[in-house]
């Protein structure tokens, strides 16, 4: 047996610091678990000094170890899923049943549905009524993950044709069944290929897309966010590229220089978190000097950042172009931190098809990131609005206060 554990020790050397399945084997080179990581290396090294009983018990009896590696971390936790119903490995299983697992659970009818699902509530989706795709063994990650992909292929929660677009429908993730925008027939692609996603079909996708949508290839290709690497294995950094972690958005309003202030709006899992708001008299005004917009930006970014009981951002979303950008990242850099800052700027006016023209300025990210954060514009769009309307309001509130 010791023979065994220092066998597999030596191999886990050898794992590569990128995404992927890992796989502890029995005699018969069959899997006993199955598991994912954002860094296999990092996350096979923390096996082996572990003190959990459990999991020291697995590796005194596992015989073999093997890796299989993927793009992004949301690519192994698909796999891994699909593999553990391939195999059941006893250590994934052990002291779980069904009823313990999550599932992605995809409805057939006329617009289907595309749900999470506990596995208690599992058995009234079966029996051919339903496509199914799991287990999961963390209903967090599931949510997450299917989030990042309906940012590419975009699904409806709301009522068929109920006559008024849906929030998700202005932010970009509803095609807008709720409105009539899009028919049965394109709206089945869309759920089409999330089933082959989730099917760890990607190849097959891919193929499909390059015919349908070769724009959709990069997004997909690239697709990984902060809040999905935040506890997914316990190796990996706190800050870091995403789109549906938390995004924190600024702006400033004032009447011609007049009563100053300034808002934050928060957006978590895509979604607005009035709670979370945070509004800004602006303060360091002096007689005579000239204190432009981008140092108001500054002063609230700074008297932000000091509220450390606040919980940081995965983005910080900027109201303006390159001038508030740089502003923003070097209040960020005073800081210490290095978060992904983006600005929305407008190159057109206020006309519809100058809504379309604005332009993201995208910092502090990874070039391979940036398909993804401009796919998503459409969401940084609402940001920008839901910031200028807190803002205004805020503003209006002060002056009537005089």
């Amino acid at each position: 047996m010791k023979n065994y554990y220092l066998k597999i020790k030596e191999i886990a050397k050898k794992f590569p610091n990128s995404s992927g399945v890992y796989f502890f084997l029995d005699k018969n080179k069959k899997p006993i678990y199955i598991g994912r990581a954002g860094s296999l290396k990092k996350r096979i090294a923390s096996y082996f000094r572990t003190k959990d009983p459990r999991i020291g018990e697995m590796v005194q009896f596992a015989k073999g170890l093997k890796f299989e590696k993927t793009k992004t971390l949301l690519e192994a936790i698909i796999l891994e899923a699909n593999l553990i119903k391939k195999y059941w490995p006893k250590y994934n299983v052990m002291e779980k049943d069904d009823k313990s697992f999550d599932y992605l659970v995809i409805t057939k009818e006329k617009y289907p549905k595309v749900l999470t699902v506990r596995g208690r509530e599992l058995q009234k989706y079966g029996a051919g009524k339903s496509k199914i795709f799991g287990p999961y063994q963390s209903y967090r990650l599931l949510r997450i993950a299917l989030g990042l992909v309906r940012r590419i292929f975009p699904f409806g929660k709301c009522a068929l044709g109920q006559g008024k677009p849906c929030f998700d429908h202005q932010i970009g993730l509803c095609p807008g069944i709720c409105v009539g925008a899009i028919s049965q027939k394109e709206y089945k692609r869309n759920i089409d290929n999330i089933a082959l996603f989730f099917g760890g079909q990607k190849k097959r996708l891919l193929k499909i897309l390059k015919k349908q949508n070769p724009e959709k290839i990069g997004a997909l290709e690239h697709i990984n966010d902060v809040s999905l690497l935040q506890g997914s294995d316990g190796v990996l950094g706190a800050h870091g590229e995403g789109v549906y972690g938390r995004i924190e958005g600024y702006d400033i309003s004032h009447l011609s220089g007049k009563d100053p202030v300034g808002a934050m709006v928060v957006f978590e899992g895509g979604d607005r978190n009035p709670d979370q708001y945070r509004l800004f008299k602006i303060k360091n005004l002096k007689e005579g000097k000239n204190y432009s917009d981008t140092d108001m930006l500054k002063e609230v970014l700074e008297r932000r950042l000091k509220h450390r009981e606040w919980a940081l951002p995965g983005i910080v979303f900027v109201d303006g172009g390159l001038n508030q950008v740089k502003a923003a990242k070097e209040i960020l850099r005073k800081s210490n931190l290095f978060i992904p800052v983006i600005g929305l700027a407008k190159t057109g006016g206020h006309s519809a098809s100058a809504y379309m023209a604005d332009k993201l300025i995208i910092a502090n990210t990874k070039r391979s990131n940036k398909d993804l954060l401009i796919a998503s514009k459409k969401i940084f769009q609402a940001v920008r609005n839901e910031a200028h309307r807190v803002a205004i309001g805020f503003n209006r509130r002060q002056g009537k206060k005089l």
